[in-house]
């Protein structure tokens, strides 16, 4: 089982370079040795509260700050806590009401007007108004450090103004499709603006916010607690509160929901999920993900200026290796022997789930399994095979590394397929498992040939691209911007610029349709698939969760808050309660990711994880 993105996020303990003094700790998947709750530990545990829904997690958090954070637990905990100016729907994902109800773009798409509800209040009742919207947006556009998990969101806003209480207005430098008003948890400037050095402020307990819930309390590596906010505008949810608690490994999250001492799993493993079947009290989900796994190749780490750093092998620079890597691999297969099916077969690093922008099976640029073809291609570009079977071009071997989380199973299932499947076209692969603080440096450095990577992406595809442009490249010492593969091609960054600015939506499809095929062509990276998120709950204590998207979605890790919004206890939930939730006083250690997908991914000491950023 895997988990970032952005998400993917997913560590190397440091501190970002830009100053910023909140240390982060990397992490992706789950791992897979097994380290059992105590039966003393367990006596010591509360019993369940009806109506406080508890959820199984291994995820990290680096700190509970929306201006600082990137990793996926305190990601989705933002959406939950703190409203939006507007929200992802639940039906398709397309932009609908948060704080504001009503929204007009004027002078060409350059001037947003906003229109909060009327009595919004934060949850310690002081009136919410747009100079708190005003006060978030400003924070990030002036300070840096304010600006490092959702900066590029505010890039290009010009200015921010609060006429009255009720009305925001953005001015964009230049004309944009995607909607200024998502993704950006608001603040109370009440607390906010009293906080000395706010980038450094931990914000993990008595949160006062705005959204379905608050921040109540926080204990390193055993449990996050949330509380209903009664004055969130969409009305109290039907719950009284959620329990995020630890356990160290998949399989004690599994036990401990067929024991009742969890109400809900996610990021399960399809192995897992088919052995719930037929669980009495158990209910299994099979949403539509909206993340995306590859193969990062590292063809060159380059910063922002054009310096060059890392050990990549020159020869994935040539175009023809990197594309016989992937017609060596028979990704269909990997899917089906790894993931059991519970997947689709990727295209670009844009889910199916998003059928508008995804880049079509159909189009001309995908290939398709052809080891034969890899063979030939590398032939002529004068890879000839060498006396141990192995290419070589000017005396140089092609012997490329693959690093490996040697706790993430999925990983080292699946680089059992790539090291045959390569050395038959060729291709030496030397598979080198470490620890995740080991992978996350060296991918920081740039010091491996092949990592695998993994990205939780957005209805709206617009953060996706823009981190893959040449400017999004960072320093090499990871400061800087973020970037998804260490990706530049010109032609790209003028498409991008064309579809951000593209206000009819057809024609704004088409371009990010070219942008998808051109990266491609060029073998940004290798995606493989888009996984289903398995997922399952103890349907004897709680009923109706909100899918995202409604059609077969997820109950956990959505672009919205819906998973928790409608779920309530059912009828004889107190009967049903277990006992002891013995996962509450484990001691962990050092904690790492939960998700659907993959390792340490990026080039960034700030997403470095598979799941820790939409």
């Amino acid at each position: 089982m895997f988990i970032h993105t952005k998400q993917k996020r997913l560590g190397l303990a440091s501190a970002l370079a830009a100053g910023l003094a909140i240390a982060l700790c990397s992490a992706t998947a789950i791992p897979s040795y097994a380290e059992e709750s105590s039966p003393a530990a367990a006596s010591s545990a509360p019993a369940a509260s009806a109506d406080i829904l508890r959820i199984a997690t291994s995820g990290f958090v680096d700190s509970f700050n929306p201006f600082t954070s990137v990793y996926l637990l305190p990601t989705n905990t933002f959406r939950y806590v703190y409203e939006n100016l507007v929200q992802y729907d639940a039906e398709s994902g397309a932009p609908t009401a948060g704080l504001a109800e009503k929204w007009e773009t004027t002078e060409g798409g350059l001037v947003w007007t906003f229109t909060l509800h009327d009595g919004l209040k934060w949850s310690d009742g002081e009136p919410l108004t747009s100079a708190d919207v005003k006060y978030t947006y400003e924070q990030m556009m002036n300070d840096p450090l304010m600006a490092t998990a959702n900066g590029s969101l505010v890039s290009n806003f010009a200015s921010v103004e609060a006429p009255d209480d009720k009305t925001v207005v953005i001015t964009l430098n230049t004309a944009q499709a995607p909607n200024p008003g998502v993704e950006i948890p608001v603040v109370p400037e009440h607390i906010w603006s009293k906080i000395d050095n706010p980038s450094e402020f931990a914000n993990d307990s008595a949160v006062v916010g705005s959204g379905q819930f608050t921040l109540e309390a926080y204990s390193a590596n055993q449990s996050i607690t949330l509380k209903a906010n009664p004055n969130f505008w969409r009305g109290a949810p039907k719950i009284s509160g959620i329990e995020y608690i630890y356990y160290t490994n998949s399989d004690a999250q599994l036990q401990a929901l067929k024991a009742g001492e969890v109400d809900l799993v996610t990021g399960l493993t399809s192995t897992q999920l088919d052995g719930l079947k037929g669980e009495e009290n158990i209910t299994t989900n099979v949403g539509k993900g909206r993340r995306f796994t590859s193969l990062q190749l590292n063809y060159g780490s380059v910063t922002p200026s054009g310096e060059e750093y890392g050990t990549g092998n020159p020869a994935l620079k040539e175009q023809t290796v990197r594309e016989a890597i992937r017609y060596a691999i028979d990704i269909p297969t990997l899917m089906e022997q790894v993931l059991q099916g519970y997947g689709t077969v990727a295209t670009s690093f844009i889910p199916a789930s998003f059928s508008e922008w995804h880049l079509a099976d159909d189009n001309p640029v995908i290939q398709k399994f052809d080891a034969e073809k890899a063979k030939s291609n590398l032939e002529a570009d004068g890879w000839t095979v060498g006396s141990d079977g192995i290419r070589e071009k000017d005396g140089e071997k092609l012997s490329l590394r693959l690093l490996i989380d040697a706790d993430d199973s999925t990983q080292q299932s699946i680089s059992e397929f790539l090291v045959p499947w390569l050395k038959e076209v060729g291709i030496e692969v030397k598979a080198e498992s470490t620890d995740a603080d080991t992978l996350s440096s060296r991918t920081l450095e740039g010091d491996y040939d092949m990592v695998f990577s993994g990205w939780s992406v957005n209805p709206d595809p617009d953060y996706q691209l823009s981190i893959n442009l040449c400017s999004s490249r960072p320093e090499a010492d990871g400061s800087g911007p973020t970037t998804q593969d260490g990706y530049c091609n010109p032609e790209f960054d003028a498409l991008y610029e064309q579809q951000h600015t593209e206000l009819d939506q057809t024609k704004r499809e088409d371009l990010v349709q070219q942008m998808l095929a051109l990266h491609y062509s060029d073998v940004g990276n290798i995606t493989l698939w888009y996984a289903n998120q398995l997922e399952a709950y103890r349907s004897d204590r709680f009923t109706g969760f909100t899918l995202q998207p409604s059609d077969g979605g997820m109950i956990a890790n959505q672009a919205g808050y819906w998973g928790y919004l409608t779920v309530e206890p059912v009828a004889d939930a107190a009967a049903a309660t277990s006992g002891p939730a013995t996962g509450l006083w484990i001691a962990l250690g050092v904690v790492v990711l939960a998700g659907i997908v993959v390792a340490v991914i990026v080039v960034t000491r700030r997403k470095k994880g598979a799941d820790t950023r939409e």
